[in-house]
């Protein structure tokens, strides 16, 4: 196994807050809990700046006055301005991380049945854990963002605008020496932003890259173990996480310096007009009480410039991880339905064309998989697919189920063009049984039921006689409720393979595609089976794809295939007596 590339190239960079207007649709919904966190928002500001303004007249009234009952007002009004603060921030907490978990499981669905859509094109170019590193890191991100780091930004901004304009009102010629070194604060932010969001959108990329190559070696344990690679994928996946933890590494060490430089310059700031401020009251041209309101705002804007710049790296963060959502979410399945869509007679007869059909795949543009072919299937035949590996019988099926439309051509069932008909109704019409069966994390009663999700237990167990998986079921610990393990792992593969065969029965389309459904199974389990799909095939059109001839003998006719091309068919008889790829195939596999 080696790392596979990146299958797209990232876009140009937008900026952070321009990339967050993609939460905008997922944020409507729920308006009412933004418009709380908002209006809370507000209070618990107003409440803050509030109480530099208390303090002031605590120092000036309750302190010259020498008056105790000044003193307990103050006092009083300073608690009433502190239980507000208190009220609103918790409210404000409340309400916006119950906003952000549910914009964020919006945006999870959304993209999870977005991915859904999407062709086998794009699955056969992307990794699968490059996927579930979006689905699961990236959105983490945004939920950071949305519950926390994006409100405590909007509060750190309002805090600083609010406390800059009070500033101003305390004492405008304070604030003027302040305002001095305000472009000396706010040009590192600037310049450092796009830097700061590149490399997040790197940093997240780099462990996009370790969690596909985790993905892939763990789905691929038996292979691992019977090669003895663990100390190899051990390294490529320590490599890729160096890789991950080196841009990380940048990133932080890019933010922690800004985050510095702008502290030392605040506060520098701060410092030197509360010099100026200091040697003004012992000058007695400013009241000591004006100047504490004065020295509080400061700290109050100092300390949420110097929040914004440390929640800004978060913000940043989770505006490169919405544009790696973005581009999934903007990525178009290349199959289309034509409209206006046709529908397949009810029910299908199962009537097959392929007219002069050229195809090759999109990762392989340069070698056809099938060249000039033609074949016709009548309702209710059957029809055999032979040849060497690499023939494109497999393709056969792909443009069937319309994974992938042909570039030359057309392929037909009922005499309607596949591209006219919506895929659902296409695909409902036929029933797979894959030569790599799929078993997944359930029961074997769900299992079989994924052929026809309403299926009654009764349906699901008749199925499962059919194809001789009954008694293997019912000898398990909790019977058809036994969970099977993640990819069978609990069934060998002749069982895995019977699962199959049962879902494909209790489906019960008129369309059967069979591609090597009898390989994994013993001998004895095979002639049942092979009864089984004989009674399953009357009356449906049948494709089979088989390399063991003797599993094909029977079929109304055998097509013959190779390089993409028919090169013969007919029964197993005459292609015998014919000669050719085929008797020389019979004669390899009789022989031995």
């Amino acid at each position: 196994m080696t790392d596979a590339p990146r299958a797209d190239s990232p876009p140009p960079r937008s900026a952070p807050l321009a990339a967050l207007r993609r939460l905008l649709p997922f944020v409507r919904p729920y308006r009412g809990l933004a418009l709380g966190w908002l209006a809370f928002l507000a209070l618990s500001s107003t409440a803050t700046l509030s109480l530099p303004v208390a303090v002031r007249h605590m120092i000036d009234s309750g302190f010259a006055n020498a008056s105790a009952a000044s003193i307990n007002a103050s006092f009083l009004a300073l608690f009433g301005v502190a239980l507000v603060l208190a009220i609103a921030t918790a409210a404000r907490f409340f309400f916006v991380s119950l906003l952000g978990e549910r914009v964020v499981a919006d945006l999870r669905r959304r993209l999870y049945d977005h991915l859904l859509t999407l062709d086998q094109a794009f699955f056969e170019s992307t990794r699968v854990g490059e996927l579930t590193s979006r689905l699961g890191t990236d959105t983490e991100l945004v939920q950071t963002v949305v519950g926390s780091s994006l409100s405590v930004a909007i509060r750190s901004l309002a805090m600083f605008v609010g406390a800059s304009a009070a500033l101003v009102w305390t004492s405008p010629r304070l604030a003027g020496y302040a305002a001095l070194v305000i472009p000396v604060v706010v040009l590192p932010i600037v310049f450092s932003g796009r830097k700061l969001q590149g490399l997040s959108r790197q940093s997240q990329d780099r462990i996009a890259d370790a969690s596909a190559i985790a993905n892939e070696t763990l789905n691929a344990m038996y292979a691992v173990q019977a090669y003895v690679r663990e100390r190899v994928e051990a390294g490529r996946y320590a490599d890729a996480i160096g890789r991950a933890l080196a841009t990380a590494r940048r990133r932080i060490g890019a933010r922690a310096a800004v985050t510095a430089l702008v502290i030392v310059l605040v506060f520098g700031a701060i410092t030197l007009v509360l010099w100026a401020g200091a040697n003004a009251v012992l000058a007695g041209e400013l009241k000591a009480g004006i100047l504490g309101q004065f020295v509080l705002y400061a700290v109050v804007a100092g300390g949420s410039v110097g929040a914004l710049t440390e929640v800004w790296g978060e913000v940043q963060r989770a505006a490169g991880a919405l544009e790696r959502i973005g581009e999934l979410l903007d990525t178009q399945p290349q199959i289309r339905t034509t409209v206006p869509a046709a529908r397949l007679p009810s029910p299908a007869t199962g009537d097959i064309r392929f007219d002069h059909v050229e195809f090759r795949y999109p990762t392989r543009p340069d070698a056809p998989a099938l060249h000039d072919f033609t074949l016709h299937v009548k309702p209710g035949e059957t029809v055999a697919l032979v040849g060497p590996s690499g023939a494109g019988k497999s393709t056969v099926f792909h443009l069937l189920l319309r994974f992938y439309d042909p570039q030359q051509g057309s392929v037909q069932i009922d005499q309607t063009d596949l591209r006219q008909l919506p895929v659902q109704d296409l695909r409902s019409a036929i029933a797979l049984v894959p030569q790599d069966t799929v078993i997944f994390g359930a029961s074997a009663l769900d299992n079989i039921r994924f052929g026809r999700i309403d299926a009654t237990e009764p349906a699901v167990i008749e199925a499962a006689r059919a194809a001789e998986a009954h008694d293997f079921i019912e000898r398990q610990p909790q019977g058809y409720a036994t969970y099977l393990g993640e990819r069978g792992v609990r069934l060998s593969g002749g069982q895995q393979q019977r699962i199959a065969i049962a879902r494909a029965l209790l489906k019960d389309a008129p369309i059967l595609l069979l591609d090597e459904a009898t390989s994994n199974l013993d001998a004895q389990s095979e002639a049942a089976i092979q009864h089984a799909l004989e009674r399953l095939m009357q009356g449906r059109t049948t494709l089979v794809i088989a390399h063991r001839l003797a599993t094909v003998q029977r079929a109304d006719r055998i097509v013959v295939m190779d390089h993409g091309r028919i090169v013969a068919q007919g029964t197993h008889e005459t292609l015998l007596r014919e000669g050719g790829l085929y008797a020389e195939l019979a004669r390899l596999q009789f022989a031995q």
